[in-house]
């Protein structure tokens, strides 16, 4: 499974690095795969040990007093690991294989063709 997350602070003003930065940290000591990028955190693993790290994360952001606001998205694929570099890894080769297209879309809306 995939989580993608964004917590920050609400009221602690214009910049909330400190808070996002402790986040971060709180993640990467996790030892769970992960990625961050401007706008979330993702990380893979199983639903407990991945909401536990999310659960962490928010309380250490909320640990000021602060109140936060919490954004999850979560991509549930039963058997499938791997996903975080995967997902993206299957998207770069279909536009490298892509010719003729301005964007590479063959997209036909079924399931299968989707990350």
């Amino acid at each position: 499974m995939l989580f993608a997350f964004s917590v920050a602070p609400l009221g602690a003003g214009e910049s909330v690095t400190d808070s996002v930065a402790e986040a971060v940290r709180i993640v990467r000591e996790s030892g769970l795969p992960n990625r961050t990028d401007s706008m979330f955190t993702t990380i893979e693993g199983e639903w407990d040990e991945c909401m536990d790290v999310i659960k962490r994360a928010t309380e250490a952001v909320g640990a000021g007093g602060h109140r936060v606001s919490l954004v999850v998205k979560v991509d549930i694929r039963p058997g499938h690991t791997g996903e975080l570099d995967g997902k993206v890894e299957r998207v770069e080769a279909r536009l490298a294989a892509s010719t003729g297209s301005a964007t590479g879309s063959t997209d036909s809306g079924t399931r299968s063709d989707r990350v």
